[in-house]
């Protein structure tokens, strides 16, 4: 009996002790696209708070270059301009299509150098793959971007501090997911999801080289209009005069 209480005793001090344990070690979090599932007490801008009906689209551009020519004509179509956050590799490999977008008076940002999960690797790292991708940008367009979006969506307290404060960047996520990077998402089920998402303020969240996206974007386009919303630059839709980022990650 003796014995078997102490088992007993054992056990409960290494529950307690694991418990208090994870308590306290810091864990990075991989965010899940979605706001409010980060314990993060910092949060990128998912959404600015306005009253006005602007929306921005924002584009990640780290595969192929298939899709630029449609998209620009699209794009001229509609009169309307895109942030596109490119990655140094696929500068690397398309200078022509950074500097072809640029010159067409579309926005470029920072995705990173080598689309790296950057809620876990070290502070220095971090800095390192930043500036190897704006130096590569800054070269093509002659212009160092301001706006960056994390690889997969993450992000943590300390990746925002040193991106921001100390690297001069805005760090910028999505309310809406046009989950064009998903196999099973036909354009019309990518149309729809935006369409019945979208509000003031949103920033969507595309990327280039999905053929699904093409076929997509002209009905989103139209709808996004047809609602009466003007779609602006990301730099054009956060607040110029400072702003506060809310715990579910919006600007004000």
């Amino acid at each position: 009996m003796y014995f078997i209480l102490n088992k007993r005793k054992i056990l409960y001090l290494f529950i307690i002790i694991n418990f208090i344990g994870f308590s306290i070690i810091p864990i990075n979090y991989s965010f899940d696209k979605v706001v409010g599932n980060s314990i993060s007490e910092k949060k990128p801008i998912y959404r600015v708070d306005t009253n006005e009906k602007k929306i921005a689209l924002g584009f990640n551009a780290a595969w192929d270059n298939r899709d630029t020519e449609n998209l620009a004509n699209i794009f001229n179509k509609y009169d309307v301009k895109a942030t596109f956050f490119v990655t140094g590799e696929w500068a690397d490999k398309y200078p022509n299509d950074v500097k072809y977008f640029f010159d067409l008076g579309h926005e470029i940002g920072n995705h990173s150098n080598f689309h790296p999960h950057v809620s876990k690797i070290s502070e220095e790292k971090l800095i390192s793959d930043t500036l190897s991708a704006e130096k590569k940008i800054e070269n093509i367009i002659g212009k160092k971007p301001n706006l960056y979006r994390a690889p997969y969506g993450e992000y943590s307290s300390g990746m925002i501090d040193t991106l921001k404060d100390k690297l001069g960047y805005d760090i910028i996520q999505w309310d809406v997911d046009s989950r064009d990077w998903k196999p099973e998402y036909t354009s019309e089920k990518i149309v729809k999801g935006v369409l019945n998402n979208i509000n003031s303020g949103s920033i969507l969240l595309f990327h280039n080289g999905k053929e699904n996206t093409i076929d997509a974007l002209p009905s989103i386009l139209e709808g996004i209009i047809n609602k009466g919303y003007e779609i602006v630059l990301i730099k054009d839709l956060i607040p110029t005069d400072g702003y506060k980022v809310d715990s579910f990650g919006e600007a004000s």
